[in-house]
C-alpha cells in the first residue's frame, strides 16, 4: 500500500529532486513551484505565476510517469486551490492532452476559452476553477 500524497509549496531543499524530474523547473523562482511527495518521493510538482491577465495560473503540472493516475495532480492543484486568495485559478493544456483534460474535469475545472494557432493542429484550451470564498 502506498503513502499519503503531500502536497505543499516547494522549499531550497526540493530543487534537486525537482531538477531530475524535470529540467524545466531550473529557471522558475522557487516561490511559484509547488511539490507532491508519497513516501519521501518526489511524485510530481505544479509551478504557479500570477501574470496571466492578473490572475493566479497553473503553468505547469508534472506528474513522474510510475505516479500517474493515483491522484498527485489532483492534490497538487488542490493544494493551490487552498493557498491562494483570488476567487478563480486558471490553467491551459492542448486540446491532445486528454489525460489533462480528464483530471480537471474531474476536480471541478470548466472551459473557459480556445486559443488557436499556437502549436499547429492543436489548440490551447484554457480552464477556470471558480473557487468558493
Amino acid at each position: 500500500m502506498r503513502g499519503a500524497i503531500v502536497a505543499r509549496r516547494a522549499n531550497s531543499g526540493d530543487r534537486e529532486a525537482l531538477r531530475s524530474l524535470d529540467t524545466r523547473t531550473a529557471s522558475a523562482p522557487i516561490e511559484q513551484l509547488w511539490v507532491a511527495h508519497r513516501d519521501a518521493k518526489l511524485v510530481g510538482f505544479a509551478v504557479l505565476v500570477d501574470h496571466f491577465f492578473g490572475r493566479p495560473f497553473v503553468e505547469l503540472l508534472v506528474v513522474a510517469e510510475d505516479a500517474r493516475r493515483s491522484g498527485v495532480g489532483t492534490a497538487l492543484l488542490a493544494a493551490i486551490e487552498d493557498a491562494i486568495a483570488g476567487d478563480r485559478l486558471f490553467t491551459s493544456t492542448n486540446e491532445s492532452n486528454a489525460p489533462m483534460r480528464a483530471l480537471l474535469a474531474k476536480v471541478g475545472w470548466i472551459l473557459s476559452g480556445r486559443i488557436e494557432n499556437l502549436d499547429a493542429g492543436d489548440p490551447e484550451l484554457v480552464f477556470v476553477k471558480l473557487l468558493r470564498r
